[in-house]
């Protein structure tokens, strides 16, 4: 029995106060069939999930480090900043801005890009995006933009939240000609059902946090919606390929296990050049 409590309590602090501390670094390289040759290499750091808090704020900067120290053309933010609470007020807006203030040390040659989660709305969205946008991340929603490079082009749109905004693949698309290359973030990856509807090339997502408890054989035990699908790692779905970030920061209970917070670096390859 004493054993038994030992572990048990061994177990707990792990995943209380250790695990949820120690970033994972996952390298991933996808060769995109359509992607141009000029973009053959071009690097991504891919960061998601903050829920901006006290507890989780020398991650973040371990993993903005992270990011810098690989040298990328582009860094993806693909939502939840802040926590949804119910006494949420002016801490919003503190969260908003810390978190903000953060990630605006991120360097990319090609700039910054984030979209809205579903936990951006608990205040106006506004108040998560305008700090953000003021420090010089461009924000997506239901939008895209050209990346231009040697008369080629690689087309980074992203969409609403698609729990509390309004999603619109086809008004985020609306520009972008089918035959050029497209990265679409949205905040949650099962929105990928629909998005496989478009001519989209590779969906970027976070939201799940992949369980943030991941038990043997059995997997993650809870989910949440929107993310019970495709809810971390590379997934193939017909012509277009998702990955999905396991975040950062927590939801409570505030515990990992078996789920690291994760810094994604992916690496593109055209098809002419893959391994």
């Amino acid at each position: 029995m004493l054993a038994g409590a030992t572990g048990a309590y061994g177990l707990a602090n792990y995943s209380r106060h250790i695990e949820p501390h120690e970033l994972s670094i996952e390298r991933i390289e996808l060769t995109l069939p359509r992607l141009p040759p000029a973009f053959n290499g071009f690097r991504i750091a891919m960061l998601s999930d903050f829920h901006y808090g006290a507890y989780i704020e020398q991650l973040i900067r371990n993993a903005v480090a992270a990011a810098n120290e690989a040298s990328v053309d582009l860094a993806f933010l693909t939502g939840d900043f802040i926590s949804w609470r119910h006494d949420r007020g002016p801490r919003a807006a503190h969260d908003a801005d810390a978190c903000a203030s953060i990630l605006a040390g991120l360097n990319a040659r090609l700039g910054r890009i984030g979209i809205m989660g579903n936990h951006d709305f608990a205040p106006r969205a506004q108040v998560v995006s305008e700090p953000l946008e003021a420090r010089g991340i461009r924000v997506l929603r239901n939008a895209a933009i050209p990346m231009e490079r040697n008369d080629s082009r690689l087309w980074i749109a992203g969409t609403d939240d698609v729990l509390e905004g309004r999603p619109d693949v086809a008004k985020t698309l609306q520009s972008v000609p089918q035959t050029e290359p497209t990265i679409l973030l949205s905040h949650e990856p099962d929105y990928a059902d629909e998005v496989l509807r478009y001519s989209v090339d590779l969906q970027l997502s976070g939201h799940s946090h992949g369980g943030q408890v991941r038990l043997p054989v059995i997997g993650a035990p809870i989910l949440p919606q929107m993310g019970e699908k495709y809810p971390m790692g590379l997934y193939k779905l017909g012509r277009m390929q998702l990955y999905t970030n396991r975040g950062l920061g927590m939801i409570s209970p505030r515990i990992r296990f078996n789920c690291a917070p994760e810094l994604t670096l992916l690496t593109l390859r055209c098809a002419a050049n893959a391994a």
